[in-house]
């Protein structure tokens, strides 16, 4: 956030977030590599018992089967958040028939998307459904990963950047501070708009956060395919915005675009 000369600036928790995500994925890696190289000279030690409250699920089968049972559990909130933009078809009536008995019966319920699924027939259809029945959904441009968290008490979160494997989380101070990153996230997201609207309407809606979110990721030096999977948008979407802010700035090129962009932000700091 730009702040005037002199005044603290204000720490972002999702980028702080975002941030973190990214260092650990990095320490992960570079994990995984010193293990190999050190399995060549001493044989592996036993894999560590995961901690209390922790459980480990693998393949989607397992990981279906754990949520709907936690949601059956569910007795006042569920909190998601659903980055990648858009979902397929099927797995939105899966979601909604997952939700539609406890939405009835008073269970709170709000969803974050990225701002792409307002372009998405299949997802505007599934939010007016769970709408209409008390749910609440806001968009982003850019999300934490995938996360469920049911009462403030179980939690599932991703595993693997694949996804085939997840963790269940059920130790209760881990749960409250997911809850509570998806509560900070919920404040700067925007209402989900659900009513019959043409593409181009809802761009101008999403748009002007999508150009900021792409800025900051040129800035750090991300790909193209690296902003449009963060982003949940196609690698032409991204390469399209790109070029518009080539011309906004009067690059030749991506190096000379991230330097001009940086050299604004840091002026307009």
């Amino acid at each position: 956030m730009n702040t005037t000369q002199g005044a603290t600036s204000t720490i972002d928790p999702l980028d702080t977030l975002l941030r973190m995500a990214d260092t650990l994925g990095t320490l992960s890696r570079y994990a995984a590599e010193s293990a190999e190289h050190a399995t060549s000279a001493f044989p592996p030690a036993p894999a560590p018992a995961p901690a209390a409250g922790i459980a480990y699920l693998h393949g989607g089968s397992e990981i279906t089967g754990a949520i709907h049972d936690a949601l059956r559990e569910a007795r006042h909130e569920i909190l998601t958040a659903q980055p990648d933009g858009p979902r397929p078809d099927a797995t939105l009536d899966e979601a909604y028939e997952a939700v539609r008995g406890h939405l009835d019966r008073g269970v709170a319920m709000r969803t974050l998307y990225q701002h792409s699924s307002r372009f998405h027939e299949a997802t505007k259809r599934y939010v007016g459904c769970v709408q209409a029945r008390g749910a609440q959904v806001r968009t982003l441009p850019e999300l934490f990963d995938r996360m469920i968290v049911i009462d403030r008490e179980v939690a599932f979160i991703p595993a693997d950047e694949a996804r085939s494997r997840a963790v269940l989380v059920r130790d209760t101070a881990v749960t409250g501070y997911l809850a509570d990153v998806f509560e900070k996230a919920w404040d700067r997201a925007e209402p989900y708009p659900f009513r019959p609207v043409r593409a181009a309407d809802a761009a101008c809606e999403v748009i002007p956060d999508l150009r900021r979110a792409i800025r900051k990721l040129l800035i750090e030096g991300r790909s193209d395919k690296a902003i449009a999977r963060r982003l949940g948008i196609s690698l032409r979407s991204v390469q399209g915005h790109v070029s518009c802010l080539r011309d906004e700035f009067g690059a030749q090129h991506r190096f000379q675009l991230g330097y001009l962009m940086g050299l604004a932000e840091h002026e307009g700091s």
